[in-house]
């Protein structure tokens, strides 16, 4: 027969109950002789075989009785009481056996339980390890071939598939970056050199300036979608990011756009040091502020805040703007997805800006939120955790 955890659960389990009937019968069997030994003790004893002697202190009245009958009376009453006496001794000792049995069963239950579910808390760790850092770690759980055994074996069998699923996907998203970049980059500097030309006609510098622009925004696709795909990953390098020096990298990147459109640009950066990558979270803010300086309003501004709190910091991103309605806020970050105002027509991005800082915001552990302004433009905060 396999050793299953429910033979060895019902094995342990009745032995623990057999054990604890065979050790409160034998206290009871005790209890039990000793009282009885207190309850037939002889309340008279005759001496020189014709003198009766009271031997102990339960009838006190019986040397005054004057007749038989009511000498037999008395000892009658006292053999009833020192029998009481007896029982609720019994009694006593009897629940004080109980609560003992008690405590020794409870503490003994919870060691053996903890014996038979640590297989279950290895389990939990390594998924737990799994989560926080890599696909390489397995759980690989000895002892007895039961269910909790081929529970190991099967999740350890789709950590195997998991993991070979990601290496596929890195290898193509490798691969996609270099088959996709490559002739990207040839059209873009095949365009160049025929733009430089100065003697081309203007129809065709018009034409040549079209695809240019078209070229330049299939290569934004492009590294959004392979960003995308690699910031869905948990971060497993991390160092100490501050997120003031991140979003001063951001507004400088932005300034020049900012100022062509006469976009003001402002705020307080306070130093809000996190764990994670630099580069990503960086990405987080220039993503964020170029969103809020592209959709924004002629002589608008973009306020971008850094501040560290218990346990978390907050970067927030609030700009001037159109009117973003409360039931459109999720669809901005969905790839692709524009909303229906002034955001729909516009050529400025390729609609992974926000889908690309959510997702990296995710493999940081934290978290984005959007928030309409009062009289348009949004307010986008985002926590991470320190």
């Amino acid at each position: 027969m396999r050793p299953t955890i429910r033979i060895r659960l019902t094995l342990l389990y009745g032995g623990m109950f057999l054990m604890a009937g065979v050790l409160l019968l034998t206290i009871i069997y005790l209890l039990a002789a000793q009282a009885l030994n207190v309850g037939s003790e002889p309340l008279i004893r005759l001496v020189n075989g014709s003198r009766v002697e009271v031997t102990g202190s339960s009838c006190p009245r019986l040397p005054g009785a004057s007749t038989p009958a009511e000498a037999n009376e008395i000892l009658s009453a006292c053999m009833q009481h020192q029998r009481a006496m007896a029982l609720d001794s019994l009694l006593k000792r009897s629940l004080l056996a109980l609560l003992g049995l008690a405590v020794i069963a409870f503490a003994f239950g919870y060691a053996m339980a903890g014996r038979v579910l640590s297989p279950l808390g290895k389990m939990t760790r390594t998924a737990r390890r799994v989560a926080a850092t890599d696909l390489s770690r397995r759980i690989e759980l000895g002892g007895p071939e039961d269910e909790l055994k081929e529970l190991s074996d099967t999740f350890d069998e789709m950590l195997d598939r998991l993991e070979r699923a990601f290496t596929a996907q890195q290898r193509f998203v490798a691969n996609a970056s270099h088959e996709l970049r490559t002739p990207l980059a040839i059209n873009r500097t095949l365009l160049e050199v025929h733009l430089s030309d100065p003697g081309a006609p203007i129809e065709l510098q018009q034409l040549g300036k079209t695809l240019l622009a078209t070229n330049e925004r299939s290569e934004q696709l492009v590294e959004g979608l392979l960003l995308l795909a690699r910031s869905d990953n948990e971060i497993v390098d991390r160092k100490p990011v501050d997120l003031a020096e991140v979003a001063t990298r951001a507004l400088d990147q932005a300034r020049a756009e900012a100022q062509g459109k006469g976009v003001e640009l402002r705020g307080t950066q306070e130093p809000a040091v996190v764990q994670g990558n630099g580069v990503l979270l960086e990405r987080i803010a220039l993503n964020l502020v170029q969103n809020a300086v592209r959709y924004n309003t002629d002589d608008g501004w973009v306020e971008v805040t850094t501040q560290a709190m218990p346990g978390h910091a907050l970067l927030v991103v609030e700009n001037t703007g159109p009117v973003v309605p409360a039931y459109e806020l999720d669809n901005i970050f969905e790839p692709f997805r524009r909303l229906r105002t002034e955001r729909t027509g516009s050529d400025k991005g390729v609609g992974l800006g926000l889908s690309i800082v959510r997702s990296v915001a995710r493999a940081h552990g934290g978290r984005i939120t959007a928030e309409s302004r009062e009289g348009g433009g949004l307010i986008m905060r985002v926590v991470l955790p320190t």
